[in-house]
């Protein structure tokens, strides 16, 4: 039953981090990145359709998006929802599909992002505490109702402290990279 409850939990910890890695990977370094665009959705004949499978999207270089649509028709569609978006991106149209140009990132949008990584980073690990606060207090129920005895419970929550600084610190090295990533490019 422990066993069972740890390594649930250990799993959605994981997914957490996972979830966070993929949520700091669309804000903008300086670098093309086709995942920037992943937040961009078009109506394509009155439905909502992510770009991504609208379209091939590639880095030609570190400041330059190639979006080569599989439907011409749509150029206008996807130029006016790239406009809107709050990227700050504006595309230009080039026969086969759309070229978009990052501009390079200002001091201050470098700061406002790292404040932004920062904020995520802090919902992850608030939400890491808190499945690990979930995970005791299931425990503490099976100790209550005598399945398991004082010393378990005492190496159960032991055991879920390390699991929790292991997290908590994988969040750190990743949110340290990203900080250097936004300062140094």
């Amino acid at each position: 039953m422990i066993n069972e409850i740890q390594k649930n939990t250990d799993v959605r910890m994981e997914k957490c981090v996972e979830s966070f890695k993929t949520n700091i990977s669309k804000f903008r370094t300086g670098r093309a990145s086709p995942s920037i665009l992943d937040r961009i959705k078009v109506n394509y004949y009155g439905t909502i359709t992510p770009l991504r499978k609208l379209a091939n999207i590639v880095a030609e270089d570190s400041r330059t998006l190639v979006i080569t649509l599989f439907d011409l028709s749509l150029i206008k569609l996807v130029e006016k929802a790239i406009i809107s978006s709050d990227l700050g991106l504006t595309p230009y149209s080039s026969g086969m599909g759309i070229r978009l140009i990052l501009p390079p990132l200002t001091e201050e949008r470098r700061r406002n992002l790292i404040k932004l990584v920062r904020g995520e980073a802090e919902k992850s690990k608030v939400y890491v505490r808190n499945l690990r606060r979930d995970a005791n207090d299931k425990v503490k129920t099976l100790l209550k109702n005598k399945i398991i005895s004082i010393d378990e419970d005492h190496k159960y929550q032991s055991h879920m402290q390390k699991l929790t600084e292991v997290w908590i610190n994988k969040l750190d090295c990743i949110l340290a990279e990203k900080e250097r990533e936004l300062i140094n490019f």
